[in-house]
């Protein structure tokens, strides 16, 4: 059925984006009320003598967690480099006794310490960052790295959360990126090349990556799946196996958010997706320009530089959780307002799909709804090194629905379709009485900073959130309600948000800089045209 569009329905939602930009906070009643956080210390990894990487992402398939990171140096007790390459991965060694402790691989024996006499250990010390890393190299990417020798490379950042295709097997859309050591443009130390296809499972010998051909969406365009994705019922009737799904891919721009979608058995052929359209309200086949600022034709406007988004058992829809261009260390969080239907369609109105709420294979609602203002979750202390990076949120613990019911294998009972508790030390299940109510933040903070010494580690936090308050308008929550129990819109404001937001919707907001930020974080925005 196609949607009829309503210009106050797209209108309400620049507004709703451009307004929490403005404001810094939600207006209005909102579910998201942050009880307290715990800060829980950096990822221990026990196995290597010393490590410095950053990234930090995760996945749970077939009983195990892995984790993810980008470039990972191991170094001896004095500082000397024992490895370095542009991607490794790692288990959480036992989830429930110790949250921190990581199990890795690849890890060798590489001589002894002159000092001590203790053996070094470091990760895939036989590999150098021109040969490879756990997410390996095509030849032409091994040949140039190779020729390079170093002074320019080929990286492979895992950059985001792999997505469950099933329980035992995740996909994940991660940037080829030259990176020039000694630029003669400071500009040009970080290109991007484009997005890889990978394959992940989970073995008793440890995580395997398979890449699903070389180069699936070039470096220009829209770096689709290198923010977020997520696997959801087609538009046609219920699906009968784990190919009639699509893919729905967010990608990040200088403008905010833009999304892609494509049936899973058709990620390799990027001429089979389609882009959605916010002026049209539908998905077309045209991508849009990377480089395009006219915020009428951004699905998200905004900025954003690392994130998550998934489904919350505990708020019932969809949560959004990110770092944005900022460099203040700061979590944000939106939620999916199933209160602010955009566009007209009768299966798609308030309170969500047929009026009933959403699943988690519901994706379809993510352009059916407006996202709420942002709201801060969670400011998170950085070290000596400055701001931290590559915040993320981590839904498999604290959490027995990570996995959509329609993930398990066919047979499955419904009472069984429920993951282990991970995370029982920190908060039991019996203590938590509810999936989703406490959430893992991670982040890549800087224990000394510097392109060529830098020293990084992966910080851990839990939060809490409280019990969700009333909706005085006794609908699902709605970012724009408000009543004298509540905080109101400020009118005077809110017109002036208006106007503004139709005014201006063709340039970048006016609080947000998104390009003084660049020299200072490499991973503010690595996916610049070749």
């Amino acid at each position: 059925m196609e949607i009829r569009p309503v210009r106050d329905s797209y209108t309400l939602s620049l507004l709703l984006t451009v307004c929490g930009l403005c404001f810094g906070r939600t207006s209005g009643w909102t579910p998201i009320v942050v009880k307290d956080v715990t800060q829980l210390g950096p990822q221990i990894t026990p196995d290597v003598t010393q490590v410095s990487r950053d990234g930090g992402y995760s996945v749970l398939l077939n009983g195990r967690i892995i984790w993810l990171y980008d470039d990972t140096e191991c170094l001896d007790r004095e500082g000397k480099q024992l490895s370095f390459v542009s991607n490794t991965a790692a288990y959480a060694k036992d989830a429930n006794k110790n949250i921190s402790l990581l199990l890795d691989f690849g890890v060798e024996a590489v001589g002894k310490d002159k000092k001590t006499g203790k053996t070094n250990y470091a990760i895939l010390a036989d590999t150098t960052v021109a040969t490879g890393g756990w997410i390996g190299f095509s030849r032409d990417e091994l040949d140039f790295n190779v020729r390079r020798k170093g002074i320019e490379r080929v990286a492979i950042w895992p950059g985001t959360s792999p997505t469950p295709y099933s329980t035992s097997q995740a996909l994940l859309f991660a940037p080829l990126v030259y990176v020039d050591n000694k630029p003669q443009d400071p500009s040009k130390e970080y290109q991007a090349r484009g997005m890889t296809l990978i394959s992940i499972v989970a073995s008793s010998s440890g995580p395997i990556a398979d890449r699903q051909g070389d180069l699936i969406i070039s470096g220009l365009q829209v770096p689709y799946g290198g923010f977020s994705s997520l696997l959801g019922y087609t538009d046609s009737a219920k699906p009968q196996n784990l190919d009639d799904r699509d893919a729905y891919l967010f990608g990040m721009t200088e403008a905010g958010l833009q999304l892609a979608r494509a049936n899973v058995g058709k990620l390799t052929d990027f001429s089979k997706y389609s882009f959605w359209d916010p002026t049209q309200l539908k998905f077309i086949r045209s991508p849009p320009k990377l480089d395009d600022m006219d915020y009428k034709k951004i699905y998200l406007p905004g900025t954003f530089s690392s994130g998550s988004i998934f489904y919350s058992p505990y708020f019932n829809t969809f949560l959004m959780i990110y770092f944005n261009k900022m460099v203040d260390s700061t979590f944000r969080i939106r939620f999916l307002d199933l209160n602010t239907p955009v566009g007209v369609d009768p299966i798609w109105p308030k309170q969500g799909k047929h009026g009933k709420g959403i699943a988690p294979e519901d994706v379809e609602a993510l352009v059916r709804y407006a996202w709420s203002p942002e709201q801060e979750l969670y400011k998170s202390p950085p070290a000596k090194g400055g701001f931290n990076y590559a915040g993320m949120a981590h839904p498999e613990y604290f959490n027995r629905q990570y996995f959509a019911p329609s993930l398990y294998p066919k047979g499955t009972p419904a009472s069984k379709r429920r993951n282990q508790w991970y995370g029982s030390r920190s908060v039991s299940e019996k203590d938590a009485g509810v999936d989703g109510k406490h959430l893992l933040l991670s982040w890549t903070s800087q224990l000394r900073g510097g392109f060529d010494s830098g020293m990084y580690q992966i910080e851990l936090a839990k939060v809490t959130f409280d019990t969700v308050p009333n909706n005085p308008t006794g609908n699902f929550p709605s970012a724009a309600a408000s009543s004298d129990g509540n905080k109101k819109w400020d009118t005077l404001r809110l017109r002036r948000c208006v106007e503004r937001a139709i005014r201006d919707s063709t340039a970048p907001p006016a609080v947000v800089d998104v390009t003084s930020f660049e020299a200072q974080d490499i991973r503010v925005d690595p996916f610049r045209p070749v």
